[in-house]
C-alpha cells in the first residue's frame, strides 16, 4: 500500500510516460458529439476531436464530471493507497472541483477510513499537470499526505503559468467562453490572440492580439523569458493537432532557457473545444 494515492481530471497535459511512471490517476472528461459521450483520452484522442473540429459542422461539446465519477476513482484508488490527494482545474472555469469535493463528502460514508484532501489548483493545461506532478513525485517518495498536499501548493506558490495562441477567433466568438477575446472578433479576424493563465488570477486572459502565429509566438517567449529570467524552468509545450509547429516551439524553449524539464503533448480538449485547434502553448514555472 502506498501513503497516497494522486487523482487530478484529463485536463492536466501531462505525458503519459509521466502519469504511469508517478501513478496518477486520471478521471476522464467527458467530449460530446453527435449526442454520444466519449471519455477524453480513453474513447477518443485530442487528435481525433481537433480533426472534427476542423470540418466547424456538427462541433463537440464537453461536460464536467459528475461526483459519482470521482467517487468511483476514489474507491479505486483506496485499494492501493491509504490516503488520497485529488488535485483539479481550476474551479473558476469549471465545475470539477464542485464534484470532487461532493465526492469526498460522499467517500465519508462509504470509505471512512480513507483521508481524502482536494485542491483547487486555480490552474489548467500542463500548470495544472505540473502542480499534480510535483504532488505525485512527493508521494512516490514515501511522503505523508500533508507533505504531498504542500508540494502541490509550493508548485502553485511559483506562479505556474500557461500561454496560449490561439489560431482563429472562431470558436472563442461561437462559445463565448473567453468573453473579452470573444469580443476582439468582430474587428479582426485575422488575429491571433495570445491568452494567460495563472494561479493568482485562476482564469484565462487575453494579453495581445498579434496578427500572425510567428508573432504571437515570440510574444509567448518574451513573456516567458520576463518571468523566468535567468532562472532554470520547468516546461510543458502543447499542440492542438498542429505537431510540427508544436515541435518547432519546443525546440525554440530548449535553445533560449535552461530546462530542467521539457515536454510535448496535445492540447487537452476540454479546452480546445472552446479556443479551437490550431492552438500553440506553453506551460511552466521556474525554480
Amino acid at each position: 500500500m502506498r501513503k497516497v494515492a494522486v487523482i487530478t481530471d484529463s485536463t492536466c497535459c501531462l505525458p503519459t510516460e509521466l502519469v504511469e511512471k508517478y501513478d496518477i490517476s486520471l478521471v476522464p472528461i467527458y467530449i460530446v458529439y453527435k449526442d454520444k459521450s466519449y471519455r477524453d483520452g480513453v474513447d477518443i484522442s485530442p487528435g481525433e476531436v481537433y480533426q472534427i473540429m476542423r470540418k466547424r459542422k456538427d462541433l463537440p461539446t464537453t461536460s464536467t464530471l459528475s461526483a459519482g465519477d470521482f467517487l468511483s476513482a476514489f474507491r479505486q484508488a483506496s485499494q492501493k493507497a491509504e490516503s488520497i490527494l485529488c488535485i483539479t482545474l481550476t474551479s473558476l472555469q469549471s465545475k470539477v472541483f464542485e464534484a470532487a469535493t461532493v465526492a469526498k463528502e460522499q467517500a465519508k460514508e462509504v470509505m471512512p477510513n480513507t483521508a481524502i484532501e482536494v485542491i483547487d489548483s486555480r490552474a489548467v493545461a500542463g500548470a495544472l499537470g505540473f502542480v499534480v506532478l510535483e504532488a505525485a513525485r512527493a508521494a512516490s517518495q514515501g511522503a505523508e499526505l500533508p507533505q504531498v498536499v504542500d508540494a502541490a501548493r509550493n508548485i502553485m506558490g511559483k506562479e505556474v503559468c500557461l500561454l496560449a495562441m490561439v489560431d482563429t477567433l472562431y470558436y472563442l466568438a461561437r462559445t463565448g467562453r473567453i468573453a473579452r477575446a470573444a469580443a476582439w472578433a468582430g474587428s479582426l479576424l485575422d488575429m491571433k490572440p495570445v491568452l494567460e493563465h495563472t494561479p493568482v488570477v485562476g482564469e484565462t486572459m487575453p494579453v495581445a492580439r498579434p496578427r500572425t502565429k510567428a508573432k504571437a509566438v515570440q510574444i509567448m517567449l518574451k513573456i516567458m523569458a520576463e518571468r523566468v529570467g535567468n532562472r532554470t524552468v520547468h516546461v510543458i509545450a502543447h499542440h492542438a493537432d498542429e505537431l510540427e509547429d508544436g515541435e518547432k516551439l519546443k525546440a525554440e524553449i530548449g535553445a533560449r532557457f535552461k530546462c530542467a524539464e521539457l515536454y510535448l503533448t496535445e492540447f487537452t480538449p476540454a479546452m480546445g473545444i472552446h479556443a479551437g485547434p490550431g492552438v500553440l502553448a506553453i506551460s511552466f514555472y521556474a525554480d
